[in-house]
């Protein structure tokens, strides 16, 4: 910690905390700085077509939130500049444009965000402008929670055991601030905004607002039975994984949210923990994105049919809950969590396709897109990762949705072509040999002969 007003004018870099309040790396900027420059820089590397993974979803909200936390800024007499290129060129022009002596940042955890705080941090040294470097976006960081052999830990529940027992922070009020708020010339104009979203925009769930934020916090009561609800896609879901995301929320303020709404053993608190298993692993394995998790499943025999793949994508498969899934996903940037699992299996386990192209579809649509949480899902999913369901395990789609949509109500909200058909009828779509209406297909595979070939091949490694 700093000691006070030990810089004249900081830099401070929002990114994935896109809030005022209990912001670690904002509140020391502020203590330690006699005034502090807010700005967001928008990376073409990020939000470029030369992505791979770029979502328009995920932009969409980020924008939302900006604006939003630009006017939460003014409300404090201070203002949000936008700079567009790449991070470490830009924070080199704002240095000499607005006399920076310090910069500071929340840390971040994906090979990406390391490589370009390297870059950053190389920059600053030059400039002889000082680095603190914070800890805002987990629970617990990386080299906090390990094993008795002080190795990271592999699979989820011993190291749910272990990071429990470490104290979370309580959240923290933003102190008061002086903010920078003249000229800087390389700052980008707000019509950025319009140029990062186009003009078919996804229908969202979600609004990237502090005020929404505030609500689904309050709103939290009602998943006191989240454990025996959690399952049943038609019904509501928090909603908190984009703001968690983008940092609208902290970690601690939905950890003791959560706590104080549905108590200490709800499931949904570990949900926040798979949140930091999955970061930690990739902090640990960088390799994780792009392999399997267990080496040797690097060389599964894995189906790249396109043709397949675009029925998956567009939710014509002929499995209802699967496509109910894909159309939700494409429709609104969200997915329920069951679904996201059972529309998952169906691609890398029924259609033995490479779960790399579900990593990256989702990606592309997801709202709540985080790379390490997409990835150690995907990988779960498909049986690759060091934690990871097991092979044999295959979800079959009409159990599911039988047990978790009974009378197919998030089927039908989703399907409308199935809206007049019993939900009976739709259960036992497998047995069906003519389509139950013109516009919707019948099953494009037999689930069980699927099961039996995918487990063969994981077999013969």
């Amino acid at each position: 910690m700093h000691n006070a007003k030990t810089f004249k004018r900081s830099l401070f870099i929002f990114r994935r905390d896109l809030r005022l309040y209990d912001n670690h790396g904002l509140a020391q900027a502020i203590r330690g700085s006699q005034q502090v420059v807010a700005c967001f820089i928008v990376d073409p590397k990020q939000v470029g077509p030369g992505n791979n993974y770029r979502s328009d979803a995920a932009i969409q909200f980020m924008v939302e939130a900006l604006k939003d936390l630009d006017a939460q800024l003014h409300a404090q007499s201070g203002r949000l500049y936008l700079f567009y290129g790449d991070p470490a060129d830009c924070v080199d022009t704002i240095i000499t444009e607005a006399s920076i002596d310090a910069v500071f940042y929340n840390r971040d955890y994906t090979p990406f965000s390391q490589k370009r705080d390297a870059a950053l941090a190389t920059i600053c040294a030059a400039r002889g402008v000082a680095v603190v470097v914070c800890n805002d976006l987990l629970l617990q960081e990386p080299e906090m929670v390990k094993t008795g052999s002080g190795t990271p830990y592999k699979t989820y529940t011993p190291f749910f055991k272990a990071a429990r027992m470490v104290p979370v922070e309580k959240p923290h009020e933003q102190p008061d601030a002086h903010w920078y708020t003249a000229a800087i010339t390389s700052a980008q104009k707000k019509d950025l905004y319009t140029q990062l979203v186009p003009e078919r925009t996804t229908q969202l769930l979600v609004r990237g607002t502090h005020q929404e934020a505030e609500e689904i916090l309050h709103s939290l009561r009602q998943f006191a039975h989240y454990a025996t609800e959690r399952n049943i896609p038609s019904l509501a879901t928090t909603h908190l994984s984009a703001y968690l995301k983008f940092g609208l929320v902290s970690i601690r303020q939905a950890y003791y949210a959560l706590i104080k709404a549905v108590g200490v053993h709800n499931p949904l608190i570990a949900q926040l923990y798979w949140r930091d298993f999955f970061t930690h692993m990739l902090f640990h394995n960088p390799k994780l994105l792009g392999h399997a998790g267990v080496e040797r499943y690097d060389d599964l025999r894995w189906s790249y049919d396109k043709e397949q793949f675009q029925t998956w994508c567009d939710g014509m498969t002929g499995f209802p809950l699967v496509d109910a899934g894909m159309r939700e996903l494409r429709a609104t940037g969200f997915m329920h969590n069951r679904v996201r699992m059972v529309t998952a299996s169906f691609l890398v386990k029924d259609l033995q396709i490479d779960w790399r192209w579900g990593e990256r579809y989702f990606a592309h649509n997801l709202v709540d897109y985080d790379p390490a949480v997409n990835n150690g899902n995907w990988q779960w999913v498909a049986s690759t990762g060091t934690c990871s369901q097991p092979y044999f395990r295959v979800f079959n789609p009409w159990v599911q949705q039988k047990k978790f949509d009974p009378d197919a109500e998030y089927i039908k909200r989703w399907l409308p072509e199935l809206a007049d058909v019993p939900a009976g009828q739709i259960h036992t779509l497998f047995k069906a040999t003519s389509p139950i209406v013109p516009t919707y297909p019948l099953p494009m595979l037999d689930h069980a002969v699927a099961a039996r070939n995918v487990i063969a091949t994981f077999k013969k490694l």
